[in-house]
């Protein structure tokens, strides 16, 4: 019964550090634009590197 003085309060730190990161990414905008990156990716970007050079 010893451990649980110790596992619960390290439990419940580790819960709110998630929470605080998960309100953290919200506040700066990680999930603004879902399908942004999703149709990014399909772009090709080997013709505009070509024209650079």
């Amino acid at each position: 019964m010893n451990v649980l003085t110790f596992l619960i309060p390290i439990a419940i730190f580790l819960g709110a550090l998630g929470l605080v990161a998960f309100l953290w990414s919200l506040k700066s905008g990680q999930y603004d634009d879902l399908e942004g990156a999703a149709a990014r990716i399909l772009l090709d970007d080997d013709e505009d590197d070509a024209k650079r050079s």
